[in-house]
C-alpha cells in the first residue's frame, strides 16, 4: 500500500510542475493545491500508514507495549490543511482582482500590461 502511495505522490508531483509551468494563472493555482496535497500526502506515509493502536501508554508502563500510530504528522497534516485553504482563498482573490483588472489571465499578456517605467535619465525600463 506504501508503495502505491508513494507512485502517486511522484505523479502528482509531476503534474503540479507541470500545471505551474503553464502560463496561465489558474492552472498555476491548481498547481500549487495540488503540490499541497501532495505535501500532506508524503508527511501522511512518513506517519506509518500500517499501525491502527491509538497512541496511548498503559499506567504502569514508560513505553506503549505495541507498535502505535504516529500523532504528530497528522497534527502537522491539520494544520497544513488549514493554512493551505487560507492561501487558497487569498489567491483566488487575488486572480479575481487580476481578471477584473486586466481581462486576461495569460502571464505573458499580464507583463505587456505592465506600465513603463522611466530611469533616472529619462530612459524606459521594463
Amino acid at each position: 500500500m506504501t508503495i502505491l502511495l508513494c507512485w502517486t505522490a511522484g505523479g502528482l508531483v509531476a503534474i503540479s510542475v507541470y500545471l505551474m509551468l503553464s502560463r496561465q494563472l489558474m492552472c498555476w493555482l491548481f498547481g500549487i493545491v495540488i503540490l499541497t496535497s501532495t505535501v500532506n500526502l508524503v508527511i501522511f506515509i512518513a506517519g506509518r500508514l500500517q499501525t491502527a493502536n491509538p497512541p496511548f501508554v498503559p499506567a504502569h508502563l514508560l513505553v506503549p507495549s505495541q507498535p502505535v500510530a504516529n500523532p504528530l504528522p497528522q497534527a502537522l497534516i491539520l494544520t497544513a490543511i488549514v493554512i493551505s485553504f487560507g492561501l487558497l482563498a487569498f489567491t483566488l482573490v487575488l486572480v479575481r482582482k487580476v481578471w477584473q483588472g486586466f481581462n486576461t489571465l495569460d502571464s505573458d499578456n499580464l507583463r505587456l500590461a505592465e506600465p513603463v517605467s522611466r530611469g533616472y535619465h529619462g530612459e524606459e525600463t521594463h
